[in-house]
């Protein structure tokens, strides 16, 4: 296997491996993250025992609404001392935008949601109107007609043009890169017979 695709907290067992085997031989060419929010703080060990190409970790910010890939870094030893979770930039048939509440674009360095547009983008949500008309909104900067979608996660531009993830603008949470969506959770359990709604 030349390249892994995983979560960040999977690749914690790796890492976990690769310490207690020291010069073992990786195969890997290339590491993407995804599925979850990466604390490249927790990469400084991995940093410290092989070199920037050996593998290259790369970073990859992605939604189900795209399948799945919205943005891409890649990372070196630099990575760990960066606070927040780079993102990078946009993959090339996708449109990436920050905007404040009025869809306005936020400057580099102001926090934002973040949008996605362009031919990736899936149509909405199956049998689900509402919320698609709610996440699914017009999109002003691209060709007529055409839609962006809502993330619901903050983010801001560097002043290099790359992109920062900085979390949810809701509650929603995610596990090995489920989406939970914990007012649901609680809609359920309230609606559960033996719920006296005291919890």
């Amino acid at each position: 296997m030349t390249v892994l695709s995983q979560t960040p907290s999977a690749f914690q067992g790796l890492m976990r491996a690769d310490e207690e085997h020291p010069g073992a031989q990786l195969a890997l060419r290339r590491v993407v993250f995804g599925g979850e929010a990466l604390d490249t703080r927790r990469l400084a060990g991995w940093y410290a025992r092989h070199p920037d190409t050996a593998p290259v970790l790369v970073n990859m910010y992605g939604i189900t609404e795209t399948t799945v890939h919205v943005t891409y870094a890649p990372l070196d030893r630099s990575a760990p001392s960066v606070a927040a979770s780079a993102i990078g930039t946009g993959i090339p048939d996708l449109r990436v935008y920050v905007l404040d509440e009025a869809l306005a674009p936020v400057p580099p360095g102001a926090v934002g949601e973040l949008h996605v547009a362009g031919a990736g983008l899936a149509r909405g949500y199956l049998r689900r109107p509402g919320l698609t008309a709610s996440r699914f909104v017009a999109d002003p900067y691209g060709p007529a007609g055409s839609r962006m979608y809502r993330t619901g996660d903050r983010a801001r531009w560097t002043a290099d043009g790359t992109l920062e993830y900085l979390g949810r603008a809701d509650d929603q949470v995610k596990i090995r890169g489920f989406r939970i969506e914990p007012g649901e959770i609680e809609a359920a359990l309230a609606a559960h017979p033996g719920s006296a709604t005291r919890w």
